[in-house]
């Protein structure tokens, strides 16, 4: 029989106990089949996320948009940054989806991981994204960025190309998207628990945001 000192180290969202649920914060994705997909129904509030897709601009920042909203209408305004986004951010459909052009900070670097690690550290940002080449990641330099999430409680996603899964990764949570006509189809390649079988998200209607 577990001790309770056991059960709530093992709670923790830092212990790895791969398929099985480790308590963590979540906020809902906006995607009801995607929450139930979760284990925590919901994206990671303090977590590493990889949104692995064939090609960028595929429609796969979508899935970030309910998040984006919600976060820009938080209080105390917080900044969500964008390193190295492969486009410029469309300030008016970022409008049009309700979400605060203002509140939002690009960042120019051939240094995205470095970069993403100091703007987490920095504890000004509700949420930071990122998105990276086709050069494989150092898997110490996602394990750094995978802790600075947890330090300050901030959830970070990396934008990867669709190769990128066969290399490993301590993300917390990995999805592989391909567009669909009016949404998209989704499989968790790693989470703590949750959904194993591919299934489709429909997009908002009126919100164009790619």
């Amino acid at each position: 029989m577990r001790k309770p000192g056991l059960e709530l180290l093992l709670e923790h969202p830092a212990i790895w106990r791969g398929r099985s649920v480790a308590r963590t914060a979540t906020h809902s994705t906006g995607f009801s089949p995607l929450d139930d997909a979760l284990p925590g129904q919901g994206w990671p509030l303090a977590g590493l996320t990889e949104i692995l897709a064939p090609r960028h601009g595929a429609g796969e920042l979508r899935l970030l948009i309910p998040l984006l909203r919600a976060f820009a209408h938080a209080t105390p305004a917080r900044w969500v940054a964008w390193v190295a986004p492969p486009f410029e951010p469309y300030a008016p459909a970022l409008a049009e989806a309700d979400v605060s052009p203002e509140r939002q900070l690009v960042v120019r670097t051939t240094q995205p991981l470095w970069v993403l690690e100091q703007l987490l550290d920095s504890g000004a940002c509700a949420a930071a994204l990122a998105w990276l080449g086709r050069t494989p990641a150092a898997a110490n330099d996602l394990r750094r960025l995978q802790w600075a999430t947890q330090r300050q409680s901030t959830p970070a996603f990396l934008f990867r190309p669709a190769c990128a899964a066969a290399q490993a990764s301590p993300a917390e949570l990995r999805i592989a998207f391909e567009p669909r006509v009016g949404g998209a189809r989704l499989r968790l390649l790693k989470s703590r628990g949750g959904a194993r079988m591919p299934f489709d998200v429909q997009w908002e209607s009126g919100h164009g945001t790619s």
